[in-house]
């Protein structure tokens, strides 16, 4: 292996450890999020901690009201669990190229491509069902604060993923028409 694909191979499985570590992370912090909005559904105007009650301490502490808190840690379970598909989706693009041992395969780059078209529309589209999931909530729980989301940034990474794509598949083509060249002159 020359030394520029092995630095790429150590780039990519760096890539594969930290697709691995988002997916845990977006998936521990989408059941923290359920978690919160089931303890402020199950009572957090009952629930003591040395004579304060929780909603109390969330409107001491986090200068918010129980509907905005809800509000929000539903919008943020909808976007850690598009999150924690995507990345699983990643992980998954890196672990293949790792075993094919080169970026420059017709199947990798598709599915980089594929990758680049997830990156562009799984935010987005998560994005879009928490605003629609969060304005339901400001119009039927009283005093919910405003909430502004972005995923401006994943649409960036996206089109990167299918640029990449492209320099990919050429590759691919390259290497498999240099083999088909060799493979006539031993034929002749």
């Amino acid at each position: 292996m020359n030394k520029t694909l092995n630095t790429i191979q150590k780039l990519y499985k760096l890539a594969w450890i930290l697709c691995k570590i988002a997916f845990i992370t977006c998936t521990v912090s989408f059941c923290i999020c359920l978690a919160g909005i089931l303890s402020i559904a199950l009572g957090a105007g009952t629930l003591k901690f040395g004579g304060v009650t929780l909603e109390r301490m969330i409107q001491t502490n986090a200068s918010l009201n129980l509907a905005s808190l809800t509000a929000a840690m539903t919008a943020g379970a909808i976007l850690c669990a598009g999150r924690a598909v995507l990345s699983k989706f990643a992980e998954l693009y890196f672990k293949h190229e790792l075993a094919d041992g080169s970026p420059f395969t017709l199947v990798g780059a598709k599915e980089m491509q594929r990758l680049g078209i997830l990156t562009i529309c799984i935010p987005l589209g998560t994005q879009i069902v928490a605003e629609i999931v969060y304005a339901v909530m400001e119009q039927t729980l009283q005093g919910v604060a405003p909430f502004n989301l972005d995923s401006s940034g994943s649409i960036s990474l996206g089109i990167m993923f299918l640029v990449m794509s492209l320099l990919c598949r050429y590759g691919a083509e390259q290497i498999e028409e240099k083999y088909n060249v060799q493979k006539e002159e031993r034929d002749v």
